[in-house]
């Protein structure tokens, strides 16, 4: 692949990363395997299991293993073609997922806030 191809690739390979590694850390679908996570890596009995549980609470430490998949799937490399291929687009797909992972959460507060401020006025306006 020319350096082209390969940037497309990083862009587009990052939506299904993030995608994942958001839906599992925080959507409600994975509530209860969350919550079950959130206290072992809190409870656990040795610092292995506690820092274990404690990847699949975290989106950017969890889009590393996320990423590590998909780079066995695609096989994608950046800039070289060798092992060294492999780390490189490893970190930059691991920086693009958090990146739109960070924007999705900036967008989702900025809805969140802008209902909280409509139902504020919807109540203003019910009580004149």
């Amino acid at each position: 692949m020319d350096l082209g191809e390969q940037l497309f690739w990083l862009f587009i390979l990052a939506i299904p990363i993030s995608c994942v590694a958001w839906t599992v850390t925080h959507e409600e679908v994975f509530r209860e395997p969350r919550e079950y996570c959130v206290d072992r890596s809190r409870n656990g009995k040795t610092i292995y299991v506690r820092k274990f549980f404690y990847l699949f609470t975290c989106e950017y430490c969890f889009s590393h293993y996320v990423t590590l998949f998909f780079i066995i799937l695609t096989d994608f490399t950046l800039l070289l073609h060798d092992w060294r291929g492999y780390l490189i687009a490893g970190f930059a797909l691991v920086f693009v997922a958090n990146a739109y992972m960070s924007g999705f959460a900036l967008l989702r507060q900025a809805i969140k806030k802008e209902k909280t401020v409509i139902e504020a006025i919807k109540k203003e306006t019910d009580t004149e």
